[in-house]
Order: C-alpha cells, then sequence, then structure tokens
C-alpha cells in the first residue's frame, strides 16, 4: 500500500489494490506521503521502493487470477521473468559451486 496521509505518528492512511486502509505504521515508523509499504492484517511491516510495490501487486494479482479459475493474462504479469528459466540465489550458486 501507499501512504496517502499521515494521520499520527503511529498511523498513516493508506491505498492500494482497490482499498484504502488506516495502517498502523509502529513496525515501521513514521513515513512520508508516496511511501510504499508491504501490509499485513492492516499493520505495515517493511518499507519498500515503489518497484519492489508493483512486483508485490501484480503477484497478489495473479494469485487472486488463479484462485478464481482464470489463468488469463498471469504471463503478462510476470513479464521480467517469463522469458528467462530458474536462478539459484547467490548463497545456494555458492553452495552449488562448492559440490563441484
Amino acid at each position: 500500500m501507499q501512504v496517502v496521509t499521515v494521520l499520527s505518528e503511529h498511523v498513516a492512511h493508506c491505498q492500494g489494490m482497490g482499498q484504502q486502509k488506516n495502517i498502523d505504521m509502529n513496525l515501521v515508523g513514521q513515513q512520508l506521503v508516496g511511501t510504499w509499504v508491504i501490509t499485513f492484517l492492516d499493520a505495515a511491516r517493511e518499507v519498500v521502493d515503489e518497484d519492489r510495490a508493483l512486483q508485490v501487486i501484480k503477484a497478489l494479482e495473479a494469485v487472486n487470477l488463479a484462485m478464481g479459475n482464470d489463468a488469463t493474462g498471469i504471463d503478462s504479469l510476470f513479464s521480467d521473468i517469463i522469458e528467462r528459466g530458474p536462478q539459484l540465489p547467490p548463497h545456494l550458486q555458492a553452495e552449488v559451486n562448492k559440490e563441484s
């Protein structure tokens, strides 16, 4: 969600994915208008940049499509990864290289 209005030191009015809610900001601290946060149970859990926020939004949209038994358009939500193969994160690549 994105902060729309700072209501107090601990609460911000946020919007995202068609919803508007007052979000508890205690875990991330007071944030400026325009800041993106990952929320769970009406509390901000992590401050993220806009690119990461849009990735999360696309992933949640894909889950909603899949849960509704409508896979149409899911590929477009993952255009950044659809053309590449699976890749191990760096810490696991190092483990594989050790075993070789």
